[in-house]
């Protein structure tokens, strides 16, 4: 369990910058681009919400925090979703991407109910 934490941490940088990538590789149309900043803005937000988690200082602090990342993560899967469904980007391209979503937010969900049943 002691890597855990660092892996979560580099997990969700990784996550970001794959998400960076993918906004980067975007077409320049008006419709890619006003998804694909959503996209950016919700992708970047997973790490610090962790981050900012591992520095509450309190159990109500690090659930918000945590429960704040969970919300990212589901408006990233959401942008990606549309960006798949308007022909925008091919499925295949951001499975792998979803597929991260996925597993950080069963984590997070972890964690946060972890700390719910200390409490």
């Amino acid at each position: 369990m002691g890597d855990r934490p660092q892996d979560l941490r580099t997990r969700t940088k990784s996550f970001a910058l794959r998400v960076i990538r993918l906004f980067s590789s975007l077409p320049k149309t008006p419709e890619a681009q006003v998804l694909g900043k959503q996209l950016l803005r919700s992708g970047t937000s997973v790490g610090a919400h962790y981050r900012e988690a591992k520095r509450a200082r309190s159990d109500a602090e690090f659930i918000s925090k945590i429960e704040g990342g969970l919300q990212e993560l589901e408006e990233t899967v959401y942008w990606l979703e549309l960006l798949v469904d308007s022909g925008i980007v091919a499925g295949e391209t951001v499975a792998d991407l979803c597929e991260e979503a996925e597993e950080l937010t069963a984590i997070l969900v972890s964690s946060a109910k972890t700390v719910k049943t200390r409490k």
